[in-house]
């Protein structure tokens, strides 16, 4: 028989293993539920980081949408003239977020939203300020055309006034050229005897000099003052007769150098004043019929013919 001391000592060993069973047993409740809810938290914390990741994504996607809705804007706004310095801050803080690498808390998109949302703000008063920029400029633009047609009148008036002028001028020119008046041809012989050019013709014996003579004619619109007047006598082939070792020489006609035969530098005072040139060949005159032209400065004149036989 059992004694009560072995009875005693079997009930504490049962209790002991009772007690063991029921602590292991809430140790694996207790490690399951540890289990469970760390995966829980791990959970919660991938399905954070995959909104995260999908929020910083959309919200880059916004960044790039707005940067290049105020590069439009900075764009169009210069072309018209305004003020783009703010634009330009605005884009510069985009680009820099933008270019940014690390990943942005639910705070810090929270915040660039709001950011974003102001910058539209922006983009809209920008819309309004182009459609103002633009009218401006269109009414800039009418007053400019109507100013350049002004100017064009103006200039074509101008035009007409100095072709007008030009014309009055050059009419002053022609009447102010001066005009010799009775032009004679004499044949002065070795005894000094003048013989003045008739409907007979000269003869060679006759002609040791020959002497021209007229007057230049009253101009009151001619400006006084000093003037060259030349004598070019022309041979019966149209050829001047000149010697320079007898004071001939050559001047200028509208651009073509010329001989002449004799010359005088004159004070022209308007007096009708009296000219008379002497000429002598040393040689026979070509027969037939010579000219006579004289010039003053650089028109001509005058003309008177004389035959020689």
């Amino acid at each position: 028989m059992e004694t009560n001391f072995e009875k005693d000592s079997n009930q504490k060993k049962d209790q002991g293993k009772n007690i063991i069973i029921v602590v292991l047993v809430l140790l694996v409740i207790i490690s399951g539920i540890k289990l469970y809810t760390d995966y829980v938290d791990r959970t919660k914390k991938t399905e954070e980081i995959l909104l995260l990741s999908t929020e910083n994504s959309d919200l880059n996607k916004r960044l790039d949408s707005v940067s290049y809705q105020l590069d439009l804007r900075i764009q169009e706004i210069t072309k018209l003239g305004g003020d783009i310095t703010a634009l330009e801050e605005a884009k510069e803080q985009l680009i820099a977020e933008r270019n940014s690498s690390r990943q942005r808390s639910a705070s810090e998109i929270t915040a660039l939203n709001q950011k974003i949302n102001g910058l539209n703000g922006m983009i809209q008063e920008k819309d309004e300020e182009i459609l103002e920029l633009r009218a401006a400029n269109q009414q800039l633009f009418a007053e400019n055309q109507d100013l350049k047609t002004t100017q064009a009148v103006i200039e074509e008036e101008v035009a007409q006034l100095n072709i007008q002028k030009e014309g009055l001028q050059a009419k002053v020119n022609i009447a102010a050229r001066l005009k010799a008046e009775k032009i004679t041809v004499s044949a002065v012989n070795s005894r000094g005897k003048e013989r003045i050019e008739t409907t007979k013709d000269f003869r060679n014996k006759q002609m040791e000099r020959i002497k021209v003579s007229f007057n230049l004619a009253d101009n009151k619109v001619a400006e006084k003052g000093p003037r060259n007047v030349y004598v070019q006598v022309l041979a019966p082939n149209s050829q001047p007769i000149f010697d320079v070792a007898k004071g001939s020489g050559t001047f200028m006609v509208n651009g073509a150098e010329l001989f002449y035969t004799v010359k005088q530098d004159i004070i022209f005072d308007n007096s009708e004043q009296v000219l008379t040139f002497f000429y002598e060949k040393g040689s026979d005159y070509t027969t037939g019929t010579h000219e006579i032209r004289v010039f003053v400065d650089n028109y001509q004149v005058g003309s008177k013919t004389f035959a020689v036989k």
